[in-house]
């Protein structure tokens, strides 16, 4: 792509699966808002230069059992899977996949690092586990460490927002063989807050490969639990703690029917903070641990593996000045992997700071640097500069231009195969820069229009090398290697909202990306991906969806990927008692819409056929 078509983003504009940020057009630009992940502090989403994105609860539930793909439905937001709910599942922003992805859940790190790379498996999460979810695009790492170079997602559960006993309550069931039930509550008061979340999701599923009859079904349990209690007027403790549990069933080959052949994960979180004030500066303390146990029963025996992190920070935040303030830290982390009968760790530390100023009464400016030190490898510093200018009460310029870096996963290290050595420990990590520059415009009532354009590079790319350098390793078949060449991902996206009545609007999204490694293209990565929306109050009561997605230019390992689009449609009644009925039917034209090619490139692997889904959701 040239650097001129490159920037044309910035001056075209189409339609947004995204939710109004603001109720009226003489308020300041998405003044409401507030993000959690694009800074190290909460900060209003008009004075941040960082592109961000949220879904909310409503637009989660909407989206359906799997997370990744209502993900899918942003600007910048791709989703690749094996199959259905349960298998493996890519997630990929503006090009780059999960292991170039850092993810928290209430605040807690679930990078697996047992994953080549280390990352988190989408496809395991369905939509019992988020309330809220925040995709910060672009180079983090100065703020969130590692693997933070194509973005963050950032995952909050329920909590209640009023004082008093209160919940939500849902039950769905559908094609496919599909139940789901989730239950929220929680009581507030003056002093503090308690709330759990209990989710459960299974599915007969269908066929992971296509060469096949046998269904491959997934279910899966989640608990949730959150408190938080004022001891003093300047001390406050809180804990986060999360369980899931999964089962999915898979195709070892495109001719296995086994149906006992089965992949168990589980997932344990535990957060403890002490929020408190000495003089001008607000202290957090933090301990978290967080560990990813996976096990596939296959063919040719059971494989386990288990990975762990343990996490001490600090975080502290004061006010320099009527328009600065700063924020600084550190934190220790030591990330653990039992794999192929051995044991792996890896220890860091990182200071951090970042400063925050209001250069005018229209202009935000921040500046994040980090330093991190590793056991194993040398030590990295990450930076960010950003610039939010509110051009008028109406009109938001961004910029960001980041840093970042992705460390080996402790396979790539240590790993051994056979009784052979296919780590390399002399590994460097990735390291990679990011820049965007963006427009965002609002419409009367709840419609906007964004436009950004972006672009990632990155170096130092660690896959698995044929024929490596004497010495290395010890298996005749290669190793893990920091290969030569240059990864880049260029484009731009293109969202909004138009309202055609006031009750009802189009809303759509256009995501160009072209990305490439050593100029060949990264596979599995949509250059063209197109949604748009149609949305409608029919009545005080009814309220109806239409929307189709369309991927086009994909490549696989096995080929090219056809081109498909994606249609649902969804139904909602209010009740008397405000409780909420509905209806919603994914791939309401019964395409045939794969995302990814087997190996052998001779089968697809599987996605849903046209399917219904029947529900009912109620807050009290």
């Amino acid at each position: 792509m040239t650097r001129s078509s490159f920037c044309l983003g910035l001056g075209l504009a189409t339609l947004a699966p995204l939710h109004a940020l603001a109720e009226d057009l003489d308020d300041s630009l998405l003044l409401d808002e507030i993000t959690a992940s694009a800074s190290l502090t909460p900060v209003a989403t008009n004075r941040t230069g960082a592109t961000v994105e949220t879904l909310d609860r409503d637009q989660i539930a909407a989206g359906g059992q799997n997370l990744g793909e209502t993900l899918a439905t942003l600007p910048g937001v791709s989703f690749s899977q094996n199959g259905g709910l349960g298998q493996t599942g890519t997630l990929r922003i503006r090009g780059l996949d999960s292991g170039y992805i850092a993810t928290r859940i209430n605040g807690m790190d679930f990078t697996d690092p047992t994953n080549l790379p280390p990352s988190l498996n989408f496809g395991t999460l369905s939509s019992g586990l988020a309330d809220r979810i925040e995709v910060l695009k672009g180079a983090q790492s100065a703020l969130y460490g590692s693997n933070a170079i194509a973005g963050v997602v950032d995952i909050t559960t329920w909590r209640p927002t009023t004082l008093g006993t209160s919940g939500q309550a849902s039950v769905e069931a559908g094609t496919y063989g599909t139940y789901s039930g989730k239950l929220s509550f929680g009581h507030m008061s003056e002093h503090g807050e308690i709330s759990a979340t209990l989710s459960r999701v299974q599915t007969d599923g269908f066929s992971t490969l296509s060469g096949n009859d046998e269904p491959d079904g997934y279910d899966e349990d989640v608990i949730t639990l959150n408190a938080a209690y004022d001891l003093t007027d300047s001390l406050r403790l809180g804990i986060s703690g999360l369980y899931s549990d999964g089962t999915a069933d898979y195709d070892p080959t495109p001719t296995g029917t086994d149906p006992a052949i089965r992949s168990d994960t589980t997932r344990r979180g535990l957060r403890a903070y002490a929020h408190f004030v000495l003089g001008s500066v607000e202290n957090e303390l933090s301990l978290a641990r967080t560990q990813t146990e996976r096990t596939d029963h296959g063919s040719f025996g059971t494989s386990h593996w288990d990975g762990s992190s343990r996490t001490i920070g600090y975080l502290g935040s004061t006010t320099l000045g009527d328009r600065t303030d700063l924020s600084f830290g550190a934190d220790w982390k030591q990330d653990k992997a039992i794999q192929s009968g051995s044991t792996d760790t890896e220890i860091s530390r990182a200071a951090f700071a970042e400063l925050r100023q209001a250069a005018t009464d229209a202009i935000d400016l921040s500046l994040s640097l980090r330093y991190d030190d590793f056991s194993s490898f040398d030590e990295q510093m990450t930076g960010r500069a950003a610039l939010a200018w509110r051009i008028g009460p109406d009109l938001i310029f961004r910029t960001s231009l980041g840093t970042g870096y992705r460390v080996p996963s402790l396979y790539e290290l240590y790993g051994t195969s056979e009784g052979d050595t296919v780590g390399n420990r002399g590994l460097s990590p990735e390291t990679g820069t990011s820049f965007d520059i963006g427009l965002e415009k609002r419409l009367s009532g709840e419609g906007f229009l964004k436009a950004t354009a972006f672009f990632t590079e990155i170096e130092d790319k660690i896959d698995w090398n044929p024929t490596p350098p004497t010495g290395i390793c010890t298996s005749a078949y290669g190793c893990y290697d920091n290969l030569d060449g240059t990864t880049r991902s260029q484009g731009f996206e293109l969202s909004g909202r138009f309202e055609l009545t006031p009750a009802t609007a189009i809303y759509g999204a256009y995501t160009y990306t072209d990305a490439r490694w050593k100029g060949d293209r990264l596979l599995r990565v949509p250059r063209h991906d197109l949604g748009l929306g149609l949305s409608s109050e029919l009545s005080p009561r009814i309220t109806t969806d239409l929307s189709y997605q369309y991927l086009a230019d994909r490549l696989d390992p096995g080929g090219a990927l056809p081109d498909a689009g994606l249609g649902t449609a969804r139904i909602s009644y209010t009740l008397d008692s405000g409780a909420e009925l509905y209806a919603r039917i994914e791939n309401l034209f019964n395409e045939d819409f794969y995302t990814a090619l087997d190996y052998t490139g001779a089968y697809h692997y599987n996605t849903s056929g046209r399917a219904l889904y029947v529900g009912l959701r109620a807050s009290f």
